[in-house]
């Protein structure tokens, strides 16, 4: 950064000096302000790279109370859906003028969950997003009774914690009715691990369908997200042949039922047809490839930062918001062969 003449750093009554504009205009390039024509932006934005002039963000958070930070309570990140949520929370919260501080959870426990609202708290962040999608969590958030705005990824909320969810279950019965368009009776659901919003959602999806056909809802197995999961599970299917349909919680979990069908010499749609979750970039790469329930998971991102600012902003209280998914049709679905 450059020094002023008499040594100190450069501030933004010098950036305006060099600009030739006032203080306040300065101040609204800074921040970002989208009432300042295309020049004078050019020739302030100029000035602060001649001077290397940078923000005093602590002085700033002084006058306006804001730390203009988001805290992001997350888990799995390594799973698609969290990682891409991640990605649209982040790149909403830069494009309002705001940083992202992430506390990453190895174990969901509501002694985990304190602790890092907690240090959320000591570092005075504006907002709070919990992508983190179990059963408790928004006790645990209300239990907390937070000042800030919450959002709570993968819920419905309540009266105090906003929620913000993808309709899991719509999704389900898309996947479902697709299957049973195709002719299909027999037709079970891999889902994932107990506890988690999204397993219990899908899979009460599935239900309601098979219900909603006069068909029986028994043929459920449970996997953990991962294709290892999947690829036992399918071994375990292809051994027995009892179904014709295969509806699976994620696509990573599908991914290891194709390979081990694959491997017993069950053949993708013509023997089983398979339906996934999440409609990740390579699910249109598998073999066959994939038919899939799509997730705009970076669209839920963007739209939990949106509520968190409206809280800032505005004062706004708690609210829902859904996204809709979609089926996406590949080569993995058929009517069973007679």
């Amino acid at each position: 950064m450059t020094r002023s003449s008499n040594g100190r750093m450069p501030r933004l009554k010098d950036v305006a000096d060099v600009a030739g504009v006032s203080h306040q205009t300065v101040s609204r390039v800074v921040n970002n302000h989208p009432h300042v024509s295309r020049a004078t932006r050019e020739k302030v934005e100029s000035a602060i790279t001649e001077l290397g002039y940078r923000r005093n963000t602590a002085a700033r958070s002084l006058v306006t109370r804001r730390s203009q930070t988001i805290g992001v309570l997350a888990s799995e990140l390594s799973q698609y859906g969290p990682a891409h949520t991640l990605l649209g929370m982040e790149q909403a919260a830069r494009d309002a003028g705001y940083f992202v501080s992430i506390a990453a959870l190895r174990e969901v426990t509501k002694e985990g969950i304190f602790n890092a609202v907690r240090h959320f708290t000591d570092q005075s962040v504006d907002g709070i997003v919990a992508l983190v999608p179990h059963a408790d969590t928004v006790k645990v958030l209300d239990e907390m009774n937070l000042a800030v705005p919450v959002v709570a990824v993968g819920s419905s909320g309540n009266s105090n914690v906003s929620g913000a969810m993808v309709d899991q279950r719509h999704g389900a019965r898309l996947a479902v009715r697709h299957l049973l368009e195709q002719g299909h009776r027999r037709i079970a659901h891999v889902c994932g691990p107990p506890g988690w919003t999204d397993s219990g959602e899908r899979a009460a999806g599935w239900r309601e369908a098979l219900r909603n056909a006069g068909l029986p809802d028994e043929l459920l197995l449970e996997g953990d997200w991962s294709a290892g999961s999947g690829y036992e599970i399918g071994r375990k299917l292809a051994a027995e042949r009892t179904v014709t349909a295969l509806f699976v919680g994620n696509d990573q979990m599908a991914l290891g039922v194709l390979r081990a069908f694959a491997e017993m010499h069950v053949r993708v749609p013509y023997d089983v047809s398979v339906v996934g979750f999440d409609d990740q970039p390579e699910s249109g790469y598998f073999t066959p490839p994939l038919t899939t329930v799509r997730q705009d998971f970076e669209e839920l991102g963007r739209r939990c930062v949106d509520v968190v600012l409206r809280g800032i902003e505005a004062g706004a209280g708690a609210s829902f918001i859904v996204v809709t998914p979609r089926l996406v049709l590949r080569a993995s679905t058929a009517p069973p062969e007679i």
